[in-house]
């Protein structure tokens, strides 16, 4: 039978769909892409935000229309957030826990022909375990750590879908990094839903984790997906001073630059905290690239506030801004907030932020041209190859590349919001 899947939302169901597929590899279904139907649909859906759960809706209805014999899989988010959500076209339904066992209820399903539904009221009770070998068509594999949030921003809703943090045994991160290792990754890649709070929940801590991972023999780079400005703790800064491993690169939400709408966000942070850390961080890797997230039209956000955020993101010198209008979402805090912005004003504060984000990410590229950098190699063609440095520059060099492979070339010129680069002799 012919299984596809389709994910919506971030690296973590990215990651879980990954692992549901090469269960049904495992068991010999043939797994389709692309246009091809399928028997079995596999759908991991989103709830960030009110425009994510229509989307997730959209995409399911899409599904049973077009195919309405199949077996439709539903899980995730969207589901946690709408618990009574039903769609008579449906097979089984699930929320964040008994992901790992999707190919199980699958065949219970094509045996007995009767609807699953499977909600828990303590779905967060444990980390729910994973383990990915291999993550065909990718360069770097992802590796999910931990799951869940207890941070409660008042406009976020995940942590009442992905529940209290939890994280998986170190022991089980290592086996999994080594073996994605061994099977040709040269970069990992470390996620879930509060990366930082890997370990929290046990006798470990997210530092510990990566004092390991970086000696593990073969593992030329340790990328992080994101990480909270209030997770950069002394520990981790000293893990990333002393190993070259952890890529120069971090992702870490700012998500305003005005201390009155962060205070309303609910973040655990000032600006002054804020840039302090970030000058720490540069103090170690001077050149490393900072990238971050941004909401504007956050209710109550004058222009002076977002004036301000303007301003703060030029001093703290990102080298690319992640622009999002502010996404009402029932169910938070921020929904039931007075001064609701208008969405002219969003759109019209986004194509600023975002001007803002092309000038800075071109004075990030251009500081590189005349270096030596690596290259890891993603696509090759006739005539050029494309793939990324380690602080996650785009490049495209001269001439066709074996894919996988880490190449050192000389930066020769941006174009546009990407650099060209020429293969030194060695190569």
């Amino acid at each position: 039978m012919k299984v596809k899947g389709i994910c919506l939302g971030c690296k973590v169901n990215t990651y879980e769909l990954e692992f549901i597929i090469n269960k049904f590899k495992e068991k010999n279904y043939e797994i389709v892409q692309d246009n091809e139907s399928a028997d079995i649909y596999v759908i991991n859906t989103c709830s960030v935000t009110n425009m994510s759960d229509v989307k997730s809706r959209k995409v399911i209805n899409r599904v049973i229309r077009e195919n309405p014999q199949a077996c439709i899989v539903v899980m995730g988010c969207m589901i946690e957030a709408n618990r009574d959500y039903q769609n008579d076209g449906i097979s089984i339904i699930i929320g964040n826990k008994d992901k790992n066992k999707v190919v199980f209820l699958v065949e219970e399903y094509l045996k007995n022909h009767q609807k699953i539904k499977k909600l828990y009221q303590d779905f967060d009770s444990e980390f729910e375990d994973m383990f990915i070998e291999n993550m065909p068509g990718r360069t770097r594999a992802f590796v999910k750590i931990q799951d869940g949030c207890e941070n409660f921003c008042s406009y976020c809703i995940i942590p009442y879908t992905r529940g209290k943090c939890r994280s998986k045994d170190k022991a089980k991160v290592i086996d999994e990094v080594t073996s994605l290792i061994n099977n040709g990754y040269k970069e990992i890649v470390l996620t879930g839903i509060h990366t930082g709070h890997y370990g929290e929940d046990g006798e470990t801590s997210f530092p510990d984790l990566l004092k390991e991972l970086v000696e593990l023999k073969g593992l030329d780079r340790l990328r992080i997906s994101s990480i909270e400005i209030t997770e950069l703790n002394d520990d981790f800064l000293d893990v990333l001073k002393n190993n070259d491993v952890i890529v120069s690169h971090l992702h870490i939400p700012l998500q305003a630059g005005s201390d009155k709408i962060l205070s309303l966000m609910n973040r655990k942070y000032d600006k002054n905290y804020y840039a302090k850390k970030i000058e720490k961080i540069r103090i170690i890797r001077p050149d490393i690239s900072i990238t971050t997230d941004i909401i504007v039209g956050f209710p109550d956000e004058s222009e002076e506030d977002f004036l301000e955020t303007m301003s703060f993101a030029r001093q703290i010198g990102f080298s690319k801004i992640h622009v999002f209008p502010y996404s009402r979402r029932s169910g938070t805090k921020a929904d039931l907030m007075p001064n609701q912005i208008d969405e002219s004003i969003k759109k019209e504060r986004v194509k600023r932020l975002m001007a803002l984000s092309d000038e800075l990410e071109k004075k990030y590229l251009e500081k590189f041209i005349g270096q030596k950098m690596e290259v890891l190699i993603e696509k090759s063609l006739d005539n050029y190859s494309v793939g990324h440095t380690g602080n996650y520059l785009k490049v495209e060099v001269n001439k066709p590349l074996e894919r996988n492979s880490i190449v050192k070339v000389i930066i020769t010129k941006k174009i546009d919001n990407y650099l060209e680069g020429e293969v030194l002799n060695g190569n």
